[in-house]
């Protein structure tokens, strides 16, 4: 697979995710939506790092992943305050006794979702 096949394989899941986290914040499932809103990003990151500069790398640090979208160019550097702000959430929805609140999760859909337009325009270019 070429990096552009690659990102756009990325940006399906981002999709399917986005509409996962959709459906289950609609249903009140507030840490499943979060979840879901933030492996919706982090395939919208892997998306925007293999167009813009055919690679991505995986991690499970956080601060590597938002500085790898940082540096990917201008449309990674806008992206990336964004992608920070949805990571934050990823311990408390997965891994965490806390639950998220409705409120953050109607967040983390919206982040999701700007990360996906992000992606959707440098995968069209």
């Amino acid at each position: 697979m070429t990096a552009l096949e690659d990102a756009r394989a990325h940006l399906a899941k981002a999709r399917e995710f986005l509409e996962a986290a959709e459906l289950t914040n609609d249903l009140q499932l507030f840490n499943a939506a979060a979840s879901n809103a933030v492996t919706s990003g982090i395939n919208s990151k892997d998306a925007i790092c293999l167009t813009l500069t055919g690679r991505t790398r995986k991690t499970d640090n956080h601060t590597e992943a938002v500085t790898e979208l940082k540096s990917a160019g201008p449309a990674g550097r806008e992206a990336s305050s964004t992608f920070s702000r949805l990571l934050r959430l990823k311990s408390k929805s997965q891994y965490q006794a806390e639950s998220i609140s409705a409120a953050d999760a109607s967040k983390s859909v919206d982040w999701a979702t700007r990360l996906l337009q992000v992606a959707q325009r440098q995968v069209s270019g």
